[in-house]
């Protein structure tokens, strides 16, 4: 990558201060923050630069499953899709607007093949066919995968690319606030447009001036992933934080909120617990937490043990989890038991592969001839009809046994703590086809950017990122592609937005640090993440949600008065807390507002009811649920949410909106490409 490259500095409060002018700014590491920088260059973009808190930090680069999918287009076999096709189950997930998906379905196979032409290793056949299996929520077997490190070996070749093109790079910058054109109220926001940011230098943060960079950029590309810290079980990497506050704070637009996956992974090193490390049927434990009174205790929900290993299997494929496949001991009833143990019964749960489950019984003893036939089928298939899961895991995916003793986890005879994690949130901040916000020249792409809905197949969320990177970046090129204003009349207009910024740094590093007088932001953190398990996790309750969203704001305001940090080093920890408090306190008003509108249980959330339907498999009534209506309002609309002052979100229920008709014909494409009225499509999305 090439160096940032010379600064014009400008006072601000009577503070010199770097700033640096460009076209645009992608915010990120990530693989859809690489691919957005890319595609900006190959549009003709070079006045162009890249910021990161830390280069190969973040999701992308350090997540993935046993074989991290990537949803796409079926690009082989005898199967019939097409875009159209591809759309329409998108779509169906619920909650997703049909416009936006049919652009994540046109572009599909272009993102694909650009990965595959840059070098990602994904496989395909003697005749060149990249074939597919199936993901969750996915029944046409869309899904491939170059193994458990997809996302990561996108990363590496999308930053070769970069690499090669010379795209400026600012690392161990992390950006604390985005910086508008109009600052004023956040209702005006629909007049409102990014013009900028203030990001720490993390190498000048004992400097007088805190190493306050500031940016001066046309447009800014917003790829800094989900707000993975909310949570206190996660399988997010610990580097992945989340600055969804920042565009929240300005009145940027968000919506389903509400909607997140869930599901089980380790706990240690923290990984997906999906695909073959169920598929090969481990058995799981629980003990106290000392390590003493080891159990099986799955069985003693479970009718026999056929029933309990066919619901250990499907866990591989249906790995998040769902409210629907609770209910006669489906693959989910696992993460609430899983969820009961850990959280209601204050014990650990580990997975087990030395060993195969047993009935609790006595009366069924496990053995590979009595599988399944759906069970033993897929594993005959693969190979793997050895004696124990270890044998059966090595024999199927040998690399998901080496990754884990790379992290110090010997499966064949370690036991594997688990728990139900936060994974992905499929809501976030809110964007038209075209990926751009209702705040002007903020494109949001990646997680942040919540283009799902309700149920998204696995991988969908990597093929997002690729395609949002492509639509903003050609929006960009064909309408936003002047140079920003001049650096003095750049300066003039954010300079109360500099001064503001300045004020916080001061105050949180200055002042009263006794641990009576100020909050710590680690302390700050716990707190949101307790919060937020509790109230809007994967089971969640209507009194327990309307508490925490008045703590919420009540904690807001403590944060603005008392946070403080006793050394510099700790600053941008404040600033993410800060940026992480705003951002609960949104999320909660958002499921609040849901529940009031009559929303009960569904995809990735169980709402529990003492007057609803039972859970069944012995569970008693602690775990009754509510379901809303089919068809439900709550279903045929997206909820949306706007930061209008503190403590005051306005909320709006928008229809979904229908995957467009278009007629393709050709000559009137050829000419409003030709045109580029085709880049001049401005609805809101």
């Amino acid at each position: 990558m090439k160096a940032p490259g010379t600064a014009t500095f400008c006072e601000f409060g009577g503070v010199a201060l770097p700033v640096h002018s460009l076209n645009t700014l992608v915010i990120g590491s990530g693989a859809a923050a690489r691919n957005a920088a890319l595609q900006l260059v190959r549009q003709g973009q070079t006045d162009i630069a890249m910021v990161s808190e830390r280069w190969n930090a973040g999701t992308s680069y350090n997540a993935g499953s046993d074989k991290q999918t990537y949803y796409k287009l079926s690009l082989a076999g005898a199967a019939e899709d097409s875009p159209r096709q591809l759309a329409a189950d998108l779509h169906a997930g619920g909650c997703m607007h049909g416009d936006i998906a049919l652009c994540e379905a046109q572009h599909s196979a272009r993102a694909f093949y650009n990965l595959v032409e840059l070098g990602v290793p994904f496989p395909h056949d003697r005749h060149g066919g990249y074939v597919g299996y199936r993901t969750d929520n996915d029944q046409r077997g869309r899904a491939t995968s170059a193994g458990p490190l997809t996302s990561k070996l996108m990363c590496e070749y999308l930053g070769r690319a970069l690499e090669r093109e010379g795209v400026r790079l600012f690392d161990r910058h992390q950006v604390i606030v985005l910086l508008v054109a109009d600052h004023g109220p956040a209702t005006s926001a629909a007049g409102q447009a990014v013009c900028g940011a203030i990001a720490l230098d993390k190498e000048r943060l004992d400097e007088a001036t805190y190493g306050l960079t500031v940016f001066n950029a046309r447009n800014v590309v917003l790829a800094t992933g989900g707000p993975g810290a909310l949570f206190r079980e996660s399988v997010y990497p610990q580097s992945q934080l989340g600055s969804t506050g920042m565009a929240l704070r300005l009145g940027a637009a968000a919506h389903n909120l509400t909607e997140w996956q869930f599901g089980l992974a380790s706990v240690g090193f923290r990984w997906n617990i999906s695909g073959s490390y169920q598929q090969v049927i481990p058995r799981y434990l629980s003990t106290e937490r000392d390590g003493s009174d080891a159990r099986e205790f799955l069985g003693d929900h479970f009718p026999d043990l056929r029933t309990l290993i066919r619901a250990t299997f499907r866990k591989g494929y249906e790995w998040p989890f769902d409210c629907e496949r609770i209910v006669n001991h489906g693959s989910s009833l696992i993460d609430l038991l899983v969820h009961r143990e850990t959280i209601h019964r204050d014990r650990c749960v580990f997975l087990d592969y030395s060993r195969n489950p047993s009935d609790p019984m006595g009366s069924e003893t496990f053995a590979i001839g009595q599988l399944n036939p759906e069970v033993h089928r897929y594993l005959d298939n693969c190979g793997a009809l050895q004696e124990t899961p270890i044998e059966r895991l090595l024999a199927m995916n040998a690399p998901a046994v080496d990754l884990f003793r790379n992290h110090g986890i010997d499966l064949a005879h370690d036991r594997l703590e688990i728990a139900v994690c936060a994974q992905h949130n499929n809501g976030g901040l809110r964007a038209n086809v075209w990926w751009e916000s209702n705040v002007k020249h903020l494109f949001p792409i990646g997680e942040v950017c919540g283009t799902h809905g309700v149920r998204r197949p696995g991988g969908a969320a990597l093929n997002a990122g690729q395609v949002g990177a492509i639509r903003a970046a050609s929006f960009i090129a064909h309408n936003y592609s002047e140079r920003p204003p001049p650096v003095d009349d750049f300066a003039r207009i954010v300079a109360g937005q500099v001064a503001e910024c300045l004020v916080f740094c001061r105050r949180v590093c200055g002042g009263n640090r006794s641990e009576d007088d100020g909050l710590l932001p680690a302390a700050a953190l716990a707190e949101i993440q307790e919060r937020m398990s509790a109230a809007a996790g994967h089971v969640r309750e209507p009194h327990t949600v309307a508490t925490a969203v008045g703590d919420a704001w009540r904690m807001q305001r403590r944060i603005e008065r008392k946070l403080r940090v006793p050394i510099v080093k700790g600053l941008p920890l404040a600033f993410r807390v800060a940026d992480l408090c705003l951002t609960h306190a949104v999320y909660l008003e958002a499921l609040a507002e849901y529940l009031s509108a009559g929303g009960r249980s569904r995809g990735g959330a169980l709402v529990l009811d003492p007057a609803g339907m039972e859970c069944g498999a012995g569970l008693g009534e602690r775990w009754r649920f509510a379901r809303h209506a089919a068809d439900s309002a709550v279903d045929r609309q997206v909820l949306e949410v706007r930061c209008e002052a503190a403590g005051k979100v306005r909320t709006e229920w928008v229809d979904v909106r229908p995957i467009p008709i278009v007629d393709g014909w050709f000559e009137q494409a050829w000419a409003d490409y030709r045109t580029g009225r085709v880049f001049s499509e401005r609805e809101e999305g």
